[in-house]
């Protein structure tokens, strides 16, 4: 059993990209759903589904790689809050990743949301991780 599940998720997603594996399956939760559409909207993978059948669940995402380089649409997943040292932000102090190229995944008060959405509800939280 994981003491981080949202390292956990990242971790899988990281090991499927480097091995080149098409599909990952990864044990959802609330928090992972949200991160997993956040990464859909933006572009970052092809698609995903969420598999009820158990307790817990399951969420396949469908990996995105460049069809004739064969690189993968995320370059790197960062973590940044983590269970021993939480990383909260007021609005004014939200990240840019990349210079804006990339993007930061915020645990807001009105949920789960990009960088950008959170400085343009004018929202701060806790940094989950870095996505570029």
């Amino acid at each position: 059993m994981s003491t981080d599940p949202i390292a956990d998720y990242l971790t899988r997603i990281r090991n499927a990209i480097m091995a080149k594996h098409k599909i990952v399956e990864i044990p959802a939760s609330n928090m992972k759903k949200e991160i997993t559409r956040i990464l859909y909207d933006k572009g970052y993978i092809l698609s995903y589904k969420v598999d009820e059948d158990d307790k817990q669940g399951v969420i396949k995402i469908a990996l995105k790689y460049h069809p004739q380089t064969k690189t993968s649409a995320i370059k790197s997943l960062q973590r940044v809050s983590r269970p021993g040292l939480r990383k909260y932000v007021s609005v004014n102090k939200i990240p840019r990743v990349l210079n804006g190229l990339g993007i930061a995944i915020l645990s807001t008060s009105m949920g789960v949301m990009t960088d950008k959405e959170a400085r343009k509800m004018k929202v701060g939280g806790e940094v989950l991780c870095y996505v570029n």
